[in-house]
């Protein structure tokens, strides 16, 4: 079972790496990656699990931060309590996105950034996503809110891009007032 501990920190060069495109069929390696991922976002967002298992909760993962520099990661978004959907979007493009920025009112947050961050990531307040489904099957998501946010988030991950880049350091708040809060 995956671990936070297995989880690649922002330190890791790595992380700075842009990832390459998935030649179809996966291979076992990434199906297991996949399915590692798939078990570690749903536990970590299910507290006594969470608890259990020592997981800090997450609804993203990309191939990178396991070390894998590949351009696909997972998203599970519990759209009720208990209830999730699950995104396994593999060399995903997007191909549209609002003029509305929207932005994490408390922050936004990585499982690879083990410190608290200040200041604000202004993202797409929608998006709509091209890509590949594990059949290679090309596949198009929309995600608004707060899904729009974590596709932006490891879309990032995937050209090695960091959420703390995106904060400008001189003014963390900087344009706050054309930007929604979520």
């Amino acid at each position: 079972m995956l671990q936070t501990k297995d989880i690649l920190d922002e330190k890791d060069k790595r992380m700075r790496k842009k990832s390459l495109d998935v030649i179809f069929p996966l291979t076992l390696d990434d199906k297991k990656i996949i399915q590692d991922s798939i078990e570690y976002l749903t536990n970590s967002q299910i507290e006594e699990k969470a608890l259990q298992y020592d997981l800090r909760p997450g609804m993203g993962l990309a191939a990178v931060q396991l070390g894998v520099l590949k351009r696909y990661f997972v998203v599970v978004h519990e759209y009720e309590k208990g209830k999730f959907n699950t995104y396994v979007l593999i060399n995903p493009k997007i191909i549209s996105y609002s003029a509305e920025k929207i932005y994490v009112e408390d922050g936004e947050g990585c499982l690879s950034v083990n410190r608290d961050i200040l200041g604000i990531v202004p993202r797409y307040a929608r998006v709509t996503i091209e890509a590949q489904d594990m059949n290679g099957q090309k596949i198009v998501v929309r995600g608004r809110e707060e899904l729009a946010i974590a596709f932006q988030h490891e879309m990032d991950h995937l050209d090695g891009i960091l959420f703390t880049d995106k904060i400008d350091k001189k003014n963390p708040y900087k344009d706050k007032d054309s930007m929604r809060p979520i």
